[in-house]
């Protein structure tokens, strides 16, 4: 039997699993994720933290927060797939969840932020492909030669 992908806000209980995908994919230090989720998890924070999720295995998550000073613009900070689920659209599905809460939530605008660096050619294209425009880019952003790139899409 195959169990259907579904998307659902993170919870306390998910935080081994979301650390074991940050383990393998290297997005960020898994030790930083209790702190990060803290306050999504308090519900003291208007951040949005959501997993994709295959019966009960937790596949990736994603995490975005609105923009200060804006009106109803968000960054989506950090988005992650299990690598061997990666390449299976997991990663589409779970964008498109992000994007369908924001818009219930009246966000207008969705920004994502990567780096130049041929290794993250591929997120580049991902994000291309989900309808994202390549909005700035910031030269030297990260280090010297590592500019950030800014992705723009109306929710």
């Amino acid at each position: 039997m195959q169990n259907s992908i579904t998307t659902r806000a993170l919870t306390r209980a998910d935080l081994p699993e979301v650390a074991a995908i940050l383990d393998a994919t290297g997005l960020f230090p898994a030790e930083m994720l209790p702190e990060m989720a803290a306050p999504f998890l308090a519900g003291t924070a208007a951040h949005l933290w959501l997993v994709i999720c295959d019966g009960p295995a937790v596949l990736g998550f994603a995490y975005c927060e609105p923009e200060r000073m804006t009106d109803a613009t968000h960054n989506l900070l950090a988005i992650a797939v299990s690598p061997e689920r990666q390449r299976q659209r997991i990663g589409w599905q779970l964008v498109a969840a992000v994007e369908q809460a924001l818009a219930g939530q009246g966000g207008r605008i969705l920004l994502v932020e990567t780096s130049s660096l041929d290794d993250y050619r591929g997120t580049r294209e991902f994000y291309a492909r989900q309808g994202f425009a390549r909005e700035a880019v910031i030269r030297d952003f990260y280090a010297a030669g590592e500019d950030k790139i800014v992705f723009w899409k109306r929710l």
